[in-house]
């Protein structure tokens, strides 16, 4: 079928929806809502579809459009419920199991008939998380469903007047900052982390630091520190820790009001938007005890002969400083006695390559970009270069442009089902680094790599597997893909060809090495990089800004 999805944002929802649906043959264009009902109207006449989908809106769709086409709608909430903030409001209340409904667009919000519906677990976790992953897994098994029931035309969706859904009709309100405000002298731990995790990406936590008002986002244990309640204890790569009435909380990033006068009123590293030089920085060990209750974002730990290096930033994104730590990290791991060595291995994002945040909050952010870049770089020629041991890139969720070439800088990689991924830079008027003129043609083939980069479309773990760039699928729920890493690794660690492959990879580097030298492509990326970067009219930086500042209607 010819299907339109039309969405607020070409979100990580929208995004494997894309992917997916174009995996069974179904023929995919993307008109962003953000653009006005006008744009909408026109993609519609342009390409008549025969279904339109919304994996994410947040404004209603022009009447013309929904009641002339079948436009389905995918709700973060079960049966009967509606409304703008449901997840927000399932977390709150701890329910332990929520769903996603897909239903027909009509003249209120949320009341359409039922195409299909599906039940997830609440996990623990930030709701950005929770949605990508539990929510996001049930949005496809439902969107699915509901895509072939309209094919096959003779499915009738349940009206809501239904008896089976009208006596559970709920309306939610939108989730306000009244309800998410902390109350540090009242609060414990655990009501903190809840009211942050609740919106960790979207909206923040409103709240005052140092006499400013800022958004929150993001929040994590400490078992260690202690203050008084609301006071600021400590920072750790780029986090900051809170006091709370039980105990601590660490924050990693802040967003400033857009109406306060800060040149950046988006969200960064926490201790950069606070600046304050009397926050004592508080490092974490890189194997830090397994029974503390802490945060921090780098870990290593070793399993016989098998070590893990271990990362999660929010958004995926890596600023310079991410970069060098974990390169730092990568060096230590390297240094250990073991024969495979894991990178990655958490739930949700892997990496989506350099900090477009930080970047654009810096005095000089061509000067930043090509920090940025180059710490990159680093990293990942690091892996390239490593020919003593296997290593194997595990991603539990996406990955995009810079991060996508540090998984493919790997010997194996292993990926959950639900992730996407997206090997180019196109979209943000780059031209790439990271070793991609390497890493993607090696894997997937000269004419694949150009067609991925120049067409810049997300791709399926699927079909990723399907293009070779992806070596094994894990098809395990998010929160089982870390036991099921360390299962296949410890696996591939017993093999009995092991060591055959490490010398067979060592003598395909030297070989690859003799035929290109890895400085000679970094020399040539970074060229055309340095280029964009320090051209004051590269479409690089307007679309860096868009996307930054999340203009509406930027590119998707």
């Amino acid at each position: 079928m010819d299907i339109l999805l039309i969405a607020s944002a070409f979100n990580s929802l929208s995004q494997r929806v894309y992917a997916e649906l174009s995996d069974l043959g179904h023929r995919m264009d993307v008109v962003l809502a953000g653009r006005g009902p006008d744009a909408i109207r026109s993609a519609v006449r342009e390409r008549p579809p025969d279904l339109i989908i919304a994996p994410m809106l947040r404004t209603a769709l022009p009447e013309d459009v929904w009641r002339a086409h079948t436009c389905l709608i995918v709700h973060p909430g079960p049966l009967g419920d509606r409304g703008p903030s449901s997840l927000d409001w399932a977390i709150a209340a701890r329910t332990p199991t929520w769903g996603v409904t897909v239903l027909q667009a009509e003249a209120a919000m949320d009341a359409g008939a039922v195409w299909a519906s599906e039940p997830f677990p609440v996990a623990p976790v930030g709701k950005s998380d929770l949605y990508r992953n539990e929510a996001a897994d049930a949005a496809l098994t439902a969107v699915h469903l509901a895509v072939r029931r309209y094919a096959d035309g003779s499915y009738k969706p349940l009206p809501q007047s239904d008896p089976a859904i009208h006596g559970r009709i709920v309306w939610r309100d939108v989730f306000r900052q009244e309800r998410r405000r902390i109350d540090w002298a009242a609060d414990d731990t655990d009501t903190v982390l809840r009211k942050l995790r609740g919106a960790d990406s979207q909206p923040g936590v409103l709240d005052e630091l140092g006499g400013r008002e800022v958004f929150l986002h993001g929040g994590h244990p400490e078992d260690e520190l202690r203050g008084e309640p609301g006071e600021l204890l400590a920072t750790r790569a780029g986090a900051v820790c809170r006091a709370t009435r039980d105990g601590a909380v660490w924050i990693p990033e802040l967003r400033p009001r857009r109406n306060s006068g800060d040149p950046a009123p988006f969200r960064r590293p926490a201790a950069d938007v606070l600046a304050d030089p009397a926050l004592p920085e508080c490092p974490a060990p890189l194997e830090p005890d397994p029974d503390r209750r802490t945060w921090t974002d780098i870990r290593y730990r070793q399993h016989g002969d098998v070590g893990f290096v271990s990362f999660s930033f929010p958004g995926g994104a890596m600023s310079t400083g991410h970069c060098r730590r974990l390169l730092a990290a990568y060096e230590y791991a390297l240094a250990r006695p073991t024969r495979v060595l894991v990178l990655g291995g958490r739930r949700d994002f892997f990496s989506n390559g350099i900090h477009l945040n930080v970047i654009e909050a810096a005095p000089d952010p061509a000067v930043e970009s090509w920090a940025n870049l180059n710490a990159m770089d680093d990293l990942v020629e690091a892996v390239l270069r490593t020919t003593d041991r296997l290593v194997v890139a595990a991603l539990g969720g996406n990955a995009a442009a810079g991060g996508a070439m540090l998984a493919l800088a790997a010997d194996l990689v292993w990926c959950r089902s639900g992730a996407v991924l997206n090997p180019h830079y196109r979209r943000m008027g780059l031209y790439g680094s990271e070793f991609w003129t390497y890493s993607l043609p090696r894997r997937a083939g000269a004419e694949t790599a150009r067609r991925l980069t120049e067409e810049a479309q997300p791709v399926s773990a699927a079909t990723a597997a399907r293009l070779g760039l992806v070596d094994r699928l894990l098809l395990v729920a998010a929160q089982d893909f870390t036991a099921e890493v360390e299962r296949l690794a410890a696996d591939l660690a017993g093999a009995p060809d092991l060591g055959r492959r490490i010398a067979a990879k060592a003598a395909a580097r030297r070989a690859d090495e003799e035929r290109q030298p890895l400085a000679d492509h970094r020399a040539d990326e970074l060229a055309r990089m340095h280029a964009l970067f320090f051209d004051p009219g590269a479409a690089y930086h307007a679309l860096r800004s868009a996307f930054v500042r999340k203009v509406p209607g930027g590119a998707r």
